[in-house]
């Protein structure tokens, strides 16, 4: 696999020590490519392009290619579902912005898997467990994207409130959906799959890393309805939390269940 001589030992050396194996241009190389191909398709703003370059050539760095690889499947996913019957979203207004997500979007949803995985650059015991909170929250950004893009037009009118069961109009802040939810299943059981193909996670982990992105997901349509929707809280800051929960979770249960 992939990942086997990144990551077969708990415990190694300080990152520095391997940048000879390792190189940073390389990973300069690849992010950048990477970061102007998402602002060049308009998924990213100038800024979110600039963000999302800092924040992947720190997963390249801490995590190696295949870090970089499980990011790379995220910004597919949430792409193509962003694109998912763009017109329709058009003509609701629930379209994502034209010139793509900003810096601050891409650091609320990318922030809390690139914290969690930053330990890495400089100390290498337990690692798995940093990389299962790593892939939770991978997890939780995917589900939360696609389950809010792919219910909007797969049942623009069958979205209930997290919080009351209400029926109300998809693409509210707090509103889920049963093809939303499955949506967010599948694409959280997506990326712990393939992170688990390149050895970021470990098999016995594989269903609590899909596990928490899925619940995170809810966690974001519950603040959403609670805090965001009364302007407690911004969307960002909903995003971010929702991910924290998730890698912090993924590492206690890790740790504990080791």
């Amino acid at each position: 696999m992939i990942g086997t001589v990144i990551f077969s030992a708990e415990v190694m050396p300080p990152y520095w020590l391997l940048l000879r194996h390792t190189p940073m241009l390389p990973a300069l190389a690849f992010t950048g490519a990477f970061a102007l191909g998402a602002w060049g398709l308009r998924a990213v703003s100038f800024g979110g392009a600039l963000a999302g370059l800092l924040l992947t050539v720190l997963v390249s760095l801490a995590a190696g290619p295949p870090g970089f690889l499980a990011v790379l499947l995220l910004f597919l996913l949430t792409f193509l579902a962003t694109r998912f019957g763009y017109a329709q979203k058009q003509r609701r207004g629930t379209a994502e912005r034209k010139h793509g997500r900003g810096a601050l979007q891409v650091l609320a949803n990318l922030g809390p898997a690139c914290m969690t995985v930053a330990p890495l650059l400089f100390w290498r015991p337990l690692a798995h467990v940093l990389l299962t909170g790593f892939v939770a929250a991978l997890a939780e950004a995917a589900a939360d994207t696609v389950s809010s893009e792919l219910g909007q037009v797969l049942s623009p009118r069958k979205a209930y409130l997290v919080t009351s069961f209400e029926r109300v109009e998809s693409g509210r802040d707090g509103a889920i959906s049963f093809a939303g939810c499955v949506a967010a299943l599948l694409v959280s059981g997506m990326i712990c799959a393939f992170c688990q193909w390149v050895d970021l996670l470990l098999p016995r982990w594989f269903w609590l890393a899909t596990g928490l992105g899925f619940a995170g997901m809810l966690l974001d349509s519950l603040l959403g309805a609670t805090l965001e929707r009364p302007g407690g809280l911004g969307n960002n800051s909903v995003n971010f939390i929702s991910g924290a929960f998730a890698a912090f979770f993924g590492i206690l249960i890790a740790f504990l269940s080791r």
